[in-house]
């Protein structure tokens, strides 16, 4: 198979997002992750529920199921399950995957079947006119919220680390540096991976991450970890993450200020959900890359090794003659 370009994945159908929306970003580094991941068109499967992000599949030249609000991960274990050698990735939004498809998400986690969870965090619902969602601030004005939403936001991080994921990342929708080589580490586990992208709601939400996401503060404002290296940041790599032994939090402080020394930054450990409990609980810069990488047994391959195996080959063999799901040309 010849080396494909993001452009391969490229459909003919219009992109319908309004002028400016995040979504357009993120759709450029799905297709440049597909390109440069080498991913095979014929045996990539996107799957999405109800929102402006999940109209994602009609852009990417995959198989695509756009299926009901909240359930995508039901459909895409279903996917997954009857043909474990498909990639599939799952295409949700802070209101479809943590409102009404919560439930169907957390036990997508617990089970670490291998599916690639994209949600898009723009902490509003865009396309049914601004309501607040889960994700939205206390104090979100919005048409279900005129005075001001009371609630607590639900933090996907933290939702998914309680959830038992096995891998979690984040990444902003404009960082189209970061964002493919993100979304192949995502591709690359074995199980669940699960990535928080901050997107940008043009119409509803404008710049609501800008504290965080602004080009010229970023370097301030968001810490890149990275497994095995101490937790800097800042323009000048000058401040980094300290633990508080008192407190057991993470707390920013200036290197070469009162005393501080690189080997008092604490060190990146993917692997321990403990590192990962105090990056999402971060008050300071908010971190982005992977931080959470457990490696853990799939969940469809305990599946099939409880199942005969003569039933998985006729699973197989009905797919592969196009009696089950028909494949490309």
């Amino acid at each position: 198979m010849n080396a494909l370009t993001f452009k391969d994945f490229a459909t003919d159908q219009e992109v319908r997002w309004c002028p400016g929306c995040g979504d357009y970003s993120i759709l450029k580094g799905v297709q440049r992750a597909l390109a440069d991941g080498g991913s095979d068109p014929a045996n990539t499967v996107f799957v999405s529920g109800i929102g402006c992000s999940s109209r994602l599949p009609y852009y990417v030249n995959t198989y695509g199921f756009h299926t009901i609000h909240g359930r995508a991960p039901a459909f895409a274990s279903g996917i997954k399950l009857a043909n474990p050698e498909l990639e599939v990735w799952v295409v949700t939004g802070d209101g479809d995957g943590l409102s009404i498809g919560a439930n169907h998400l957390l036990h997508t986690l617990r089970r670490n079947i291998d599916l690639n969870v994209l949600l898009f965090n723009n902490e509003i619902y865009g396309l049914t006119k601004g309501q607040y969602s889960p994700t939205s601030r206390p104090g979100t004005k919005s048409p279900t919220s005129p005075t001001g939403s009371i609630e607590t936001a639900l933090e996907p991080g933290k939702f998914a680390i309680g959830a038992g994921a096995t891998f979690f990342a984040r990444c902003v929708d404009i960082d189209q540096k970061a964002m493919p080589g993100l979304l192949n580490e995502a591709k690359a586990h074995r199980g669940t991976s699960f990535v928080e992208i901050l997107q940008n709601c043009i119409v509803y939400n404008k710049d609501v991450f800008d504290d965080v996401a602004a080009k010229k503060t970023a370097p301030e404002t968001q810490v890149h970890v990275e497994h095995g290296k101490p937790l800097v940041y800042g323009k000048e790599q000058d401040k980094g993450l300290r633990l508080n032994t008192q407190t057991l939090r993470l707390e920013p402080v200036v290197i070469g200020e009162d005393g501080v020394t690189l080997e008092d930054i604490a060190v990146h450990d993917e692997t321990n959900p403990m590192m990962a409990q105090l990056l999402v609980d971060l008050q300071g810069p908010m971190a982005m890359g992977v931080i959470l990488r457990k490696p853990a047994q799939a969940f469809e391959e305990d599946y099939w090794q409880l199942h005969p195996k003569g039933r998985r080959q006729k699973v197989l063999e009905l797919i592969h003659t196009g009696n089950l799901l028909d494949r490309r040309n």
